[in-house]
């Protein structure tokens, strides 16, 4: 199964993708993850990734293409979660196209709700382990009193510099142009699901398995 998790900075994309990746042995394709990963490879493809970056530049959506495509073509466990992609409509049909070339199908688009608000509190007050991206909260998930990573052990944390108010309204309104009309562009495919992206890690889960069951 092929699904998409859709949502704004901070509703919960990553948590949720990594319980899927554990649970049931899915592929999480996170973009920033395959242009680190492709930079540091000595491929083609990674050399290309480098050559942009180094200039300061943004990936154009061919590059992105080419390494799902390679993705896509690896081992896929029990299918490929899309994290981070599409953020456009263009990236959409690209994708669209791409998978019905791999002969793949893509089963929901799972939209995470969120009150803008809410979800600005809770990224002001979030850190991250620095060794295994485990998401904490001061108010929901603080760090463990001993000041370790409950999923690893680590005792690194830190927090995203432009995770404060004025740049995450920036980043929410930014996401709002470019990529809420994706909710449209799947709803008209019959793909889209919504779930409360604020509930807890645990609920949110739950809806999601409901979706992909």
């Amino acid at each position: 199964m092929n699904i998409i998790l859709l949502g704004p900075p901070g509703a919960g994309k990553g948590t949720q993708a990594r319980r899927l990746v554990e649970e049931r042995g899915m592929v999480q394709l996170s973009t920033g993850d395959m242009l680190r990963e492709a930079k540091d490879s000595g491929t083609e493809m990674g050399k290309r990734v480098a050559e942009v970056m180094a200039r300061g530049e943004l990936v154009t959506d061919e590059i992105v293409i080419g390494l799902i495509r390679e993705k896509l073509e690896g081992e896929n466990g029990g299918g490929f979660i899309f994290d981070g992609f599409p953020r456009t409509l263009a990236q959409a049909d690209a994708l669209g196209s791409l998978l019905a070339e791999e002969g793949q199908t893509l089963e929901a688009v799972i939209e995470m709700q969120v009150d803008d608000a809410a979800l600005v509190s809770r990224i002001t007050a979030r850190s991250t382990c620095g060794s295994c991206g485990e998401v904490y909260n001061d108010v929901t998930k603080p760090i463990p009193a001993d000041g370790k990573c409950s999923n690893c052990g680590g005792t690194e944390f830190k927090r995203r510099a432009d995770d404060n108010e004025e740049s995450l309204r920036q980043r929410l309104m930014e996401y709002y142009k470019k990529t809420s009309p994706l909710i449209g562009y799947y709803y008209a495919k019959g793909l889209l699901k919504g779930v409360d992206g604020l509930g807890e890690i645990d609920e949110v889960a739950g809806q999601i398995a409901a979706i992909i069951d």
